[in-house]
């Protein structure tokens, strides 16, 4: 069996799945910086595709603003149905007298 190297810690022992992952995003993060301004380079590069200036903006804006929210579908338990009920008592609330609702 071949050596299987950078798996070991320095005691030569496999470390723990939990300390992995706080290594693996402490080492991305490191990177944010030179990660957002090749972004910003890639939107402004005129010559880049229209796809990539898209994706770069979206990527830059998704991480600083956040993902846009996911409308939601009508999946049958009535929770769209509450929501468009929410949005009627909340925006019309003198229309709940005459619609009975």
């Amino acid at each position: 069996m071949l050596p299987q190297t950078g798996l070991l810690n320095r005691r030569g022992e496999k470390p723990s799945v939990a300390k992995t992952l706080v290594e693996i995003r402490s080492l991305a993060r490191s990177h944010t910086r030179t990660a957002i301004r090749v972004l910003v380079g890639i939107m402004r590069c005129e010559e880049a595709t229209p796809a990539a200036r898209v994706s770069a903006a979206n990527a830059i804006l998704d991480r600083g603003w956040g993902k846009a929210t996911q409308p939601l579908e009508n999946s049958g338990d009535g929770a769209l149905e509450l929501i468009h009920r929410i949005e009627r008592v909340i925006v019309h609330p003198e229309r709940l007298d005459s619609e009975g609702t």
